[in-house]
């Protein structure tokens, strides 16, 4: 576990209190969007949509390079600068660019309002979910997103440059409170929904849940979008869902869920070591029935500044690994 004080400087780092949600502690990765790339892992069949940037050259409205002047060349493009550097005729060649539709789906539900360390769940899937936004936006790309909570799913339709990243900002900051009385079961269904009807073909889509909801029915919306679209998943966990705590003398902590009380043993190594057992077994269930329908699951802990924990691979994706 971490030191207080290491958790002190992390909560400082990341302008937060680790429990609640501002708009400060999430504009802040404005300023890490160089930290990830989003380049596309898979060419889509639809052209239109999924190609980032299409390799005709024309009349686009990004500057691709500066070549040789050719004869047939439009000498609007000439490029004066290097022309009368070289002393030779050069020409500028436009690119043109095609928008990528990039969508984040973010769990904001009961399940992630939970925390031991550094973060709670739901505060580090909104650091992720503006990390991936403002990284999108840098590229030139559109964001939107499906965010959801026990009671509603919002959905924010792709918007280009920072009007789609505040906005997603805005409702994370606005639905993260969980103080209703109105509680909803399966949220997250309704929320896959409403996500697969706004996804386009050739779209990119971040999943950023713990998943608990997640069944075959979750899985199967997942799998029909990743037929024609590219689907990231990051789940988000607290270190203590995936070992307890351990000590030599005895220590014990009463829990309840309302209904039900139990004491855990901390000191009781059987006791965790089956539980261990059993978290192990969970993420490796999770991410089996990810791979069944092509999508790679990454592990995320709220317990760490995302910046501690990831790397960029070999395709330009973030890199998660369960601590």
């Amino acid at each position: 576990m971490l030191a207080n004080n290491l958790i002190t400087s992390y909560l400082t780092e990341l302008e937060c209190d680790g429990t609640s949600l501002n708009h400060a502690e999430l504009m802040r990765y404005r300023n890490l969007a160089n930290s990830i790339k989003l380049q596309p892992n898979k060419r889509t069949s639809n052209l239109q949509a999924g190609l980032e940037r299409s390799v005709i050259k024309g009349r686009g409205m990004e500057f691709d390079e500066a070549r040789s002047y050719q004869p047939g060349d439009d000498i609007r493009s000439i490029d004066w600068r290097v022309t009368a550097r070289t002393g030779k005729p050069h020409t500028k060649v436009f690119r043109e660019e095609r928008e990528r539709p990039v969508f984040v789906f973010v769990d904001l539900s009961n399940s992630m309002h939970f925390g031991t360390e550094l973060l709670l769940k739901s505060v580090q899937a909104s650091h992720l979910a503006a990390l991936l936004g403002f990284s999108a936006i840098k590229r030139g790309d559109k964001i939107g997103a499906v965010i959801f909570n026990q009671q509603q799913d919002v959905e924010i339709r792709p918007k280009t440059r920072n009007k789609g990243i505040l906005t997603i900002i805005d409702t994370m900051v606005q639905h993260h409170s969980n103080d209703v009385t109105i509680n909803r079961e399966n949220t997250a269904f309704s929320a896959l929904q409403r996500l697969q009807f706004i996804v386009k073909p050739g779209a990119l889509v971040h999943l950023i849940s713990d998943f608990s909801q997640f069944n075959q029915e979750h899985f199967d919306i997942v799998g029909t979008m990743a037929r024609h679209s590219e689907i990231s998943a990051s789940q988000i966990f607290d270190p203590f869902e995936i070992k307890l705590p351990s000590s030599s003398s005895r220590l014990t902590l009463n829990i309840t869920d309302g209904e039900i009380n139990q004491t855990i043993d901390f000191s009781n190594k059987k006791l965790n070591s089956n539980y261990y057992q059993r978290s192990v077994h969970a993420r490796d269930a999770l991410k089996e029935a990810f791979s069944e329908i092509g999508v790679t699951l990454r592990t995320i802990s709220s317990g760490m500044p995302i910046a501690e924990q990831m790397s960029v691979g070999k395709n330009g994706y973030l890199v998660g690994e369960l601590l």
